[in-house]
Parts: C-alpha cells; sequence; structure tokens
C-alpha cells in the first residue's frame, strides 16, 4: 500500500523519528497529567468535588491554548525551537515536580492551579513548536504523510498516557502525586531526546538582513490577523455555518462530560476508586467513538455532504441524549459516551474538511486560530453553566433537556443550510 510504503520511508528519516519521539513522550506526559489533574479535583477522598471544581479544572486545561495558542509563533519565531522543546520540557518537568508536593502537602486550590496552569501554558509552545518543524525534517512531498503521522501518533500517546496514569491511579492507593511525578518522567525524557536533534535544524530561518517585527507590535498583528480571519469566516457562508455548529455541539459535550464525572463520582460508586474505575471505561467508550468517526465519516461525507453529515450528527445527539442520559445509570451512559464520541468528532472532522475548502489559503491558518479559540471556549463555558445547574449527584433533568434541545436546534439550522446547497454549490 501506498500508505505504508511512504511511512517507511519517513521512518527511515533520523532527525523525523527523533522529532517524532519528541512529541510521543511529550504528548504522553501531557495525558498522564492532564488525568492526574482531573483525578485530584474530582476523586480524592480528601476533597468534596463540586461542579463548580471540575469547570476550574477545566479552565486549567484548556484555556492556555485558546489566551496564549494564537500567540504562539510571535516568540516561536524568535527562539529555536530545538531549545523551546529542551528547555520548555525541563521547565515542564520542575513544574510538575512542584504541582505534586502541593498535592501532597494540601495547599490552597488557587496554588495548586497556579501551578497546574503553568504547566499546561508551556504546553501550548511546545506543540506549535513541532507542527512549525515538521517541514525541517522531511521533504516536500513527504510533508502531507507526515501531517497525517504525527498527530495521529501524538494523539494516541496522549490516550496512551491517560491510561496509564488511570492505571495507577487505581493500584496505588493516594497516588495523585505519584501519578504527576510520572509525567514529570515523561517531560524529562521528552527533553532528553530533543537533544538528539542539532540545535539549529529546526529553525526558525533568519534570511540576512531579514527583520522583525516587535513582540509587541507582533501581538497587535496577531489580534488584527484573526479579526481579519473573522470577516474572511463570515463571508464564507457554508464554513462559518459549520464552526458555528460545531462550536454549540463542544458545548453541549462539556456540559454532558461535566455530568458524567458528578455521576462517576457520587451516584454509581460508594468511593473514589470505583467511580474513577467506571469513568475510566465511559472515557474509554467515548473515544471507541472518535475512532469509529474516524471510519466511517468519509464514507457518509461522500453521501450526505459535510453540512448533511454534521447535521445528522447533531439530529442522533438530539434523539439519544435524553433517551439514553434520562436514565441517569450506567449503562445507557456507556452507550450516550460512544454515541456522542462519534457525533462531536465526526462533526469535527467534517467542519474541519469544510474550513481546509472554503476557506482561502491566505486567511486559513488564521481562521483556524479563531477555531481553535472557539473549540475550548466553548467547552471551558459549558462546566461553568454546567456547575451552576448541576446538583451534587450530577441529576440534572433541566440540564440534560436543555443540550438536546441545543443539538435539536443546531440540527434544524443546519438542515435549512443544506437545502440552500442542494442542486446548487456541491458541499463536498
Amino acid at each position: 500500500m501506498p500508505v505504508v510504503r511512504d511511512l517507511r520511508v519517513l521512518l527511515r528519516l533520523r532527525d523525523f523519528r527523533n522529532l517524532l519521539a519528541v512529541r510521543l513522550l511529550s504528548q504522553a506526559a501531557d495525558g498522564v497529567y492532564q488525568v492526574a489533574l482531573a483525578t485530584y479535583v474530582v476523586f480524592s477522598p480528601e476533597k468534596q468535588t463540586s461542579p463548580g471544581a471540575i469547570a476550574s479544572a477545566m479552565a486549567v486545561l484548556l484555556l492556555p491554548y485558546s489566551v496564549i495558542g494564537p500567540f504562539a509563533g510571535v516568540l516561536l519565531d524568535r527562539w529555536r525551537r530545538r531549545q523551546v522543546f529542551l528547555y520548555g520540557n525541563l521547565l515542564r518537568a520542575f513544574l510538575a515536580c512542584i504541582t505534586g508536593m502541593l498535592i501532597v502537602v494540601h495547599v490552597p486550590d488557587w496554588i495548586f492551579y497556579a501551578s497546574a496552569l503553568s504547566v499546561t501554558a508551556v504546553n501550548r509552545f511546545v506543540l506549535a513548536g513541532l507542527a512549525a518543524s515538521l517541514p525541517h525534517v522531511v521533504g516536500p512531498d513527504q510533508l502531507v504523510t507526515a501531517n497525517a503521522l504525527s498527530p495521529t501518533a501524538g494523539t494516541l500517546a496522549a490516550t496512551a498516557g491517560g491510561g496509564l496514569a488511570f492505571l495507577v491511579r487505581i493500584l496505588a492507593a493516594d497516588s495523585n502525586a505519584i501519578v504527576v511525578l510520572v509525567a514529570a518522567a515523561f517531560y524529562l525524557c521528552s527533553a532528553l531526546v530533543s537533544l538528539r536533534l542539532a540545535i539549529g535544524l529546526l529553525g526558525p530561518d533568519h534570511p540576512p538582513g531579514a527583520t522583525h517585527p516587535s513582540i509587541t507590535e507582533g501581538v497587535v498583528l496577531t489580534v488584527k490577523g484573526m479579526t481579519e480571519g473573522l470577516r474572511h469566516l463570515a463571508s464564507r457562508k457554508e464554513a462559518a455555518q459549520a464552526l458555528s455548529a460545531m462550536t454549540m455541539m463542544r458545548f453541549c459535550y462539556g456540559a454532558l462530560t461535566v455530568t458524567l464525572l458528578m455521576l462517576c463520582r457520587y451516584s454509581w460508586s460508594d468511593n473514589e476508586a470505583d467511580g474513577l474505575a467506571l469513568l475510566g471505561m465511559a472515557v474509554g467508550a467515548s473515544a471507541a467513538g472518535f475512532f469509529a468517526a474516524a471510519v466511517v465519516t468519509p464514507w457518509l461525507v461522500g453521501r450526505l455532504g459535510t453540512l448533511g453529515w454534521i447535521t445528522a450528527c447533531s439530529a442522533t445527539a438530539a434523539v439519544l441524549v435524553p433517551a439514553l442520559g434520562l436514565f441517569f445509570t450506567f449503562g445507557p451512559m456507556l452507550v450516550a459516551a460512544f454515541v456522542l464520541g462519534l457525533a462531536t468528532q465526526g462533526a469535527k472532522i467534517a467542519t474541519d474538511t469544510v474550513i481546509q475548502s472554503r476557506i482561502d489559503d491566505d486567511y486559513r491558518g488564521r481562521v483556524f486560530s479563531v477555531y481553535d479559540v472557539l473549540f475550548n471556549v466553548a467547552f471551558v463555558g459549558a462546566a461553568a453553566v454546567s456547575s451552576l445547574m448541576l446538583p451534587a449527584d450530577g441529576r440534572s433533568v433541566v440540564l440534560i433537556l436543555g443540550v438536546a434541545a441545543l443539538y435539536a436546534a443546531t440540527a434544524v439550522l443546519l438542515s435549512r443550510r443544506t437545502r440552500r446547497f442542494t442542486g446548487g454549490t456541491s458541499q463536498r
């Protein structure tokens, strides 16, 4: 198969292998650290978890991606990227150790969150640097395959890291600090592997005599660029419609995630270990839905069109969320986790496709920056809203019906848009 052949060629490239190893170790550490943070907030015996605490944890995990993400390139265009991987991962290893110490000594929550926020903020620079470095280790004709392999492998590494964290947390009692130290060890290994790359290999390449705007000017240009991206997006109605729908579906998914966490913690288990095991199964079911979406989405987009498939995903969720969620029992919720994983990821793949095909290349990066902000802010916003609506045991009929109504409204609005495209411009 051509894909297998291309992968074999890539893996023969020493610098690509080293860069991929940096990514795998770094993202595995991210998976461990994020699960450690979530389980400490939700499943620690000494803490009385509330939806507000969960919302705070999600803000720590996701807001750096939204606030710092668009501006990361301003500094990455000035710093040697190999050094970003080295010092960034060393810094994260150190900060993760500090977080572990804070867990042991039971400091006030704001100090713990400040430490955790520092770790996730540095992560944004590392991930952006990995993407920017790839053209320096593969040829132009190999870039598409490399772009497909690297992020996918990184996601799998993060998932594996999260699974390892769950395992350590279940096997070792009161092990939140130990899990954080495991993440620190992975960060350290990623830093050490980066030493196998030459300092100047990954750029940035500055031609002689080239000048760059100051950091302040760079920030201003970034804000201006995102504004221009929004204006261009508004002129591309199909892409704007898909992105709006994806933002709403991400909001719904976030609200249901907080509900699931509270149910696992207080309704379905008598102790933290059992609750954590149930959460692990639910996360696995959602991950299976993500994988299923990757398999079926190309085929269904070919038949329904991109907006048609997003509509189908949202409509399916609108029907199944109340049908399965109002039981507030684990079995139906496990099925719901799979279905929502499939629907959310299927819609995201279709939205990515719409933006890539409908947005002019000159604006595509700026629109994806807007997309990244909306994607994460919607999830954090959902957690904040849920914290105001959910009782301690996570059983809220109002929230379930409200989420179903949002899914239904999204499907109805999209179906009207889809009919406008029928017989006209192809949605594919």
